[in-house]
């Protein structure tokens, strides 16, 4: 019966047919993933020390909101003799270094507009921290970026993590501003999807997570062995995570240390932005596949499926669907133009596109009123804009097809994003016992 089955079939069906299985076959863990997340707590960690760390903030032009930052560090449930701030004034025009300073942060002025992006900068800032602090004896580093705000407790939590062990993590990555507008409101599912469904499940798994932009520590040693911060491609935060899991450096997340980001509100920024991660995800998997590939079958039984994991986060995923668009559409203008036979080829052509698209979208539709509903107060915004921003996320994540297929030929460089929505710490704890009612940004 296969057999008579498979000869029924065109090549167009095959090769159709072969894109559903690999997708299948490479993603449907990720369902696994959300099935986890959902009948499993996460494991919880209390420390019995705590520990003395060195903050990391590389900031150019962020005049507006590095205060809000270094305040939220400031206020911390945790002693703030063991907490220093190092604020990377990078090739900056404003004042930014002058209100870090002001503030209570160390700061380094840099000038370099050959070596442009913050691996570069975070990797002198820590090479300063080495040669003047040393004496210090930080035992992790954290890293943030300037538009970042922190939950009270976040260092409380993430030292209990870094006390049980960890070598890295990363934490629960929250927007300040979801209820922008409709871009804002991608980004914030999107990493709050990432947080709850992907490394919290690898948490709750025993495997490894991935270190994503901004709100996580490492700790000194792996920085010492490393020589500095030596990721320096466009997503060196991607670059970190593929490297440590290639050498079986396990990452941690802690679901408890809340940090609230600044997402895009701008067609033009979300591009831009979007477009380098995407290029960032090219070179990361170029350079770090074959490790990936060789370590999912000689690393220790504990990583392998991390390198599996790390592999298929890089892989160009979406290139095959737009692969599969392209080439069915192809198909259509050949059998409508007469070089090919029409009826059954047009028909099969016109469906697997659709089918390609529909499933798409619908995926994303479900995993965003997943997220948005099992986060529901942890998102601050009106609860009309929480579900009208759950019909607009499919249309948020679709506009990745076109940067993914332009990011293949394009060259990509870093870009500034004006950051300019400041908040106060206080208004976040205020907000959380009302359930989000109303909008934190002013």
């Amino acid at each position: 019966m296969l057999e008579q089955f498979m000869s029924q079939m065109t090549f167009v069906d095959i090769f159709n047919l072969c894109v559903f299985v690999t997708f299948t076959v490479c993603y449907s863990y990720q369902l696994f993933y959300v099935l986890v997340t959902l009948t499993r707590p996460a494991p919880k960690h209390v420390a019995a020390k705590n520990h003395r760390y060195a903050v990391l903030v590389a900031a150019r032009n962020e005049s507006a909101v590095i205060g809000d930052l270094i305040h939220s560090i400031k206020v911390q449930n945790y002693p703030q003799q063991l907490i220093d701030i190092f604020v990377i004034a990078d090739n900056c025009t404003d004042n930014t270094a002058d209100i870090a300073r002001d503030a209570g942060a160390t700061v380094f002025v840099r000038n370099n507009t050959k070596q442009v992006g913050k691996g570069y900068a975070l990797d002198w800032g820590y090479q300063a921290i080495r040669e003047s602090y040393a004496d210090r004896g930080y035992e992790a580093f954290f890293v943030f970026d300037a538009d970042n705000v922190l939950d009270v407790n976040y260092f409380r939590e993430m030292n209990a993590t870094f006390d049980g062990g960890a070598k890295a993590s990363t934490s629960y990555r929250n927007s300040k501003n979801y209820g922008s507008n409709w871009i804002s409101a991608g980004y914030a599912v999107w990493f709050l999807r990432e947080a709850k469904f992907l490394n919290q499940a690898r948490l709750t798994l025993n495997t490894s997570c991935a270190i994503s932009g901004t709100g996580f520590f490492i700790a000194a040693d792996v920085l010492e062995k490393a020589g500095g911060w030596k990721w320096h491609l466009l997503t060196e935060d991607i670059e970190f995570s593929a490297s440590s899991i290639t050498d079986g450096v396990r990452i941690s997340y802690c679901p408890t240390a809340i940090l609230y980001d600044e997402q895009p509100i701008t067609f033009r920024d979300s591009w831009n932005q979007r477009f380098r991660w995407a290029k960032g995800f090219y070179q990361v998997f170029a350079h770090y596949a074959a490790g990936l590939v060789k370590g999912a079958f000689t690393n220790s039984k504990g990583y392998r499926f991390a390198c599996f994991d790390m592999l298929m986060t890089l892989a160009p995923g979406m290139l095959l669907s737009i692969i599969s668009i392209i080439f069915n559409a192809i198909i259509v203008v050949l059998a409508l133009s007469g070089v090919m036979s029409v009826g059954v080829t047009i028909a099969t052509s016109l469906s697997s596109i659709f089918f390609c698209l529909f499933n798409y979208v619908l995926f994303m539709f479900m995993f965003g009123v997943l997220t948005t509903f099992t986060e529901w107060d942890s998102i601050h915004a009106p609860s009309s804009q929480k579900i009208r921003y759950m019909f607009s996320f499919p249309l948020f994540m679709i506009t990745y097809i076109p940067i993914a297929l332009i990011a293949l030929f394009k060259k990509g460089n870093w870009k500034p994003i004006k950051h300019s929505i400041t908040v106060n710490v206080a208004d976040f704890a205020d907000a959380a016992s009302t359930a989000g009612d109303k909008p934190l940004a002013k």
